[in-house]
């Protein structure tokens, strides 16, 4: 099911695009420097490239949890079932994230294509830096929440040798880090809505910087402990 809606989410853009693009003049702008400015001007055929990359970003995912869902049937050990099944859901989860955000950067291009089209401007009307913050923060929330469900797997979530040692290190450490990316997600989303897309960008990086840096002194301190309890 969530397969059928990636792909659904997917084809909206290139649907959008060709409808917009009925109403655009042939030469459009596509690309913008750092102040906003077109630096760029193209064939509105080109809108079609970034729908065309959603769905081909999509056929990876696809192929990507078909392999998961294969050894999820195959696997003759349940843990490792278990684990391929945890590893699949949460790469749909992934999956659809990225392509609802994507989605949506399109619709902003698009309707910032349209506005400058009709102004006769040389300048975009959005932040695209800015938009592309707030979504990152609210892909963040998202993808904390389910982290906190992931089994211990090679794919996704804290993998490192501390928080891979066993189940434990493994559930702790995921949680703990989950809970670090949802903050670093939500506090982006909060400075993002007062600063521009530029210091939006730097916080972003530093948030995420701050909360992988948090869980890994964490999941050492789990492990530690783990340690400290098998040698007792």
């Amino acid at each position: 099911m969530m397969k059928k809606i990636m792909w659904l989410f997917a084809m909206i853009p290139l649907l959008v695009t060709s409808v917009v693009l009925q109403f655009l003049p042939d030469v459009i702008p596509m690309h913008h420097d750092i102040a906003g400015n077109t630096d760029r001007w193209g064939n509105k055929a080109e809108s079609f490239i970034f729908p065309i990359i959603i769905v081909a970003i999509t056929l990876f995912w696809q192929l990507l949890i078909r392999v998961y869902e294969k050894k999820a049937v195959t696997s003759k050990v349940e843990k490792e079932q278990m684990e391929a099944k945890s590893s699949a859901k949460f790469l749909c989860i992934v999956g659809i994230c990225q392509v609802v955000m994507f989605g949506v950067m399109d619709y902003f291009i698009l309707y910032s294509t349209y506005i400058q089209a009709r102004e006769g401007s040389t300048q975009t009307s959005i932040d695209f830096a800015k938009i592309s913050c707030a979504l990152l923060g609210i892909t963040l929330i998202i993808l904390g929440n389910y982290m906190t469900r992931t089994k211990k797997n090679a794919v996704v979530g804290v993998r490192i040798v501390w928080s891979m040692y066993n189940d434990n290190t493994w559930r702790k450490s995921n949680r703990f880090g989950a809970v670090c990316i949802m903050i670093a997600g939500l506090l982006t989303v909060i400075t993002t809505a007062f600063a521009n897309g530029a210091i939006s960008t730097v916080l972003l990086l530093i948030y995420i910087l701050a909360a992988t840096i948090i869980t890994v002194v964490y999941a050492k301190k789990v492990y530690d402990m783990e340690l400290l309890k098998k040698n007792m």
